[in-house]
């Protein structure tokens, strides 16, 4: 799994930047990135891997170089992230939540039309980069990331931080969330919706599936309409999604609260004790306790 967090601000927007990816740290547990960019300074990217700490840990110290009003960062369990291009779509950094089921396929299709992988890293090709290579196929980014949507098998969303604000991409049947905040002066897109109230950020949309948004720090453009089919994740609500979340405007919480109700009511056991195992498991278990008065 993996969570990202995006804002561009009319302000320095790091201090945002790095709360909100921290607040997707339950997602991931292998790595974390962040990108920003600053008009006359270009991208600034730092990776790290956090198998062994915490996010805050690693960044923490590293802030003061981070500049820019609009920037990028991720918790990933796939691969380091983000990775910044230069390409006839100009520069830009993205960040992805992904699982490609064909990317031994996707990639001999690229190295047979002489594309090349530089972030081997893990041994292995980084998916992000992967990615990126498909999206600079495209005339422009709209078709570039249509072009992913329909070379991958699995699911895939994004953020891409380029020099005119940050583009949201959601998978094309919604599986994986994206959700838009706003307050004064910015817009933040993140895989939680609860990264946002804390920095002040009201939910302003559901990304819809396929959709595809344009994020400056004075307004949103809708760039693709979603499509009408969706194929959501429900382990998001079940296990994965924090409880202060909201998928498609759908409590975590209040998710978990009427799954374990509806387990009581079709349940013919006599147990002793209700308990949740492990967090995740604890409003699933208040659900049935007070359905079933045990």
């Amino acid at each position: 799994m993996g969570g990202f967090f995006g804002t561009v601000s009319k302000a320095e927007c790091v201090t945002d930047l790095f709360y909100g990816t921290d607040y997707n740290s339950h997602l991931g547990t292998k790595r974390g990135g962040l990108a920003t960019y600053a008009q006359g300074e270009g991208f600034m990217r730092s990776i790290h891997n956090l198998e062994s700490s915490y996010f805050r840990t690693k960044f923490e110290s590293e802030l003061p170089k981070f500049k820019g009003s609009s920037g990028i960062g991720i918790i990933s369990d796939t691969d380091p992230q983000p990775i910044v291009i230069n390409s006839h779509l100009g520069k830009f950094a993205i960040v992805t939540v992904a699982k490609i089921n064909n990317i031994t396929e996707l990639e001999r299709d690229l190295l047979a039309a002489n594309m090349h992988f530089s972030e081997m890293s893990l041994g292995k090709t980084n998916q992000t980069e992967l990615i990126a290579l498909l999206i600079v196929q495209g005339k422009n980014f709209v078709d570039g990331i249509e072009n992913v949507f329909n070379k991958i098998k699995g699911s895939c969303s994004m953020l891409i931080l380029t020099e005119d604000g940050i583009i949201a991409a959601r998978d094309k049947w919604g599986r994986t969330p994206i959700v838009i905040g706003k307050k004064e002066g910015a817009y933040a897109a993140t895989s939680e919706s609860s990264s946002l109230p804390n920095l002040d950020y009201e939910i302003e949309k559901y990304v819809g599936p396929g959709e595809i948004i344009r994020l400056r720090a004075d307004g949103m453009e809708q760039m693709r309409k979603p499509n009408e089919g969706m194929q959501i994740c429900s382990f998001l609500w079940v296990y994965y999604g924090y409880p202060s979340s909201s998928y498609e405007g759908i409590s975590v919480e209040k998710m978990r609260y009427q799954c374990g109700a509806k387990l009581a009511e079709r349940d013919h056991v006599k147990p002793d004790i209700v308990a949740g195992v492990p967090d995740s498991g604890t409003a699933h278990a208040v659900g049935y306790a007070n359905r079933s008065g045990i």
